[in-house]
């Protein structure tokens, strides 16, 4: 349980970024009048454009995350009872659910969810990206048209058109490139409805994190672009709950994953110093 005057400071800080937010409607291309943007952040992700979707390329350690983030979004909605019984243990087993991911880029996690048969929305301020994920999902005949539709919008955007529409909001990746992480997951969870999930999968504010994830990832293997990552964004599983916590959430699970990248493959860990996976539960009000 939270300190009282924890929360209260977590709600004083909202408080006043709604008095200073406004909302507009999406423009063709975003723009950095939203503070969740770093334009430096975008192009740094938009220059992997071309190699989004190779599976040995730039971006393979995304594409080997599916093997832990997939299930751990399936089982979670099941567990949560949203998913409808007469469809668990099925290929159709997210059926009828209503997912948003927030930042998914090319769409890698995207696709996947929804070849499991659920509606999902893809969001990204990345307009390159966001061609990209339109061109392969036109590509991949699996795909019926309307379960993937995409957007070229920030959260912030999209939550003041989709107030409580989606059963599961997916933030994977992406936080540990946030600017102002309150604001962002207080835009997600206005997005999602009473009772649904949020699923977050992020990086540990902690010396072997920056050693795992810049020294090691960026600059000794080159396992991704020097750059991609900013130790003073990284946020710790306490520090994340907290947040959630203050906007009515429960976090019902906190794992530890590890990146074996020299077989290019995810396993899950008790350990939680560097990267992490987080499912919360937005509760229902009284």
């Amino acid at each position: 349980m939270l300190p009282q005057q924890n929360i209260r400071l977590f709600r004083f800080t909202v408080l006043l970024k709604r008095t200073s937010r406004s909302f507009s409607s999406p423009s063709e291309t975003i723009r950095t009048q939203y503070s969740n943007v770093d334009q430096r952040e975008v192009e740094n992700l938009s220059k992997q454009s071309t190699e989004w979707w190779d599976p040995q390329g730039p971006i393979r350690g995304l594409h080997a995350m599916n093997s832990l983030r997939v299930p751990l979004i399936r089982d979670g909605l099941i567990t949560t009872g949203a998913v409808e019984k007469t469809f668990v243990q099925k290929p159709n087993v997210l059926a009828n659910l209503n997912i948003l991911e927030v930042g998914c880029g090319g769409g890698i996690l995207t696709e996947a969810l929804a070849k499991l048969h659920s509606k999902v929305v893809g969001i990204d301020p990345s307009e390159k990206l966001i061609n990209v994920a339109n061109q392969h999902a036109q590509d991949d005949t699996s795909l019926a048209p309307q379960q993937i539709k995409y957007h070229v919008e920030t959260i912030e955007q999209h939550a003041a058109k989709n107030a409580e529409q989606y059963d599961a909001v997916v933030a994977s990746e992406v936080l540990e490139h946030v600017n102002d992480k309150v604001a962002f997951i207080e835009q997600c969870l206005g997005a999602l409805k009473p009772g649904g999930s949020m699923f977050i999968t992020t990086i540990n504010k902690t010396t072997p994190a920056w050693l795992g994830a810049i020294v090691g990832a960026e600059q000794v293997f080159k396992l991704v672009p020097e750059g991609t990552h900013d130790w003073d964004k990284f946020i710790s599983p306490i520090d994340l709950q907290r947040i959630l916590s203050s906007y009515n959430c429960n976090t019902i699970l906190v794992h530890g994953m590890f990146y074996q990248f020299w077989a290019n493959q995810w396993c899950w860990t008790k350990n939680t110093d560097i990267n992490y996976a987080l499912h919360a539960v937005k509760l229902k009000e009284l």
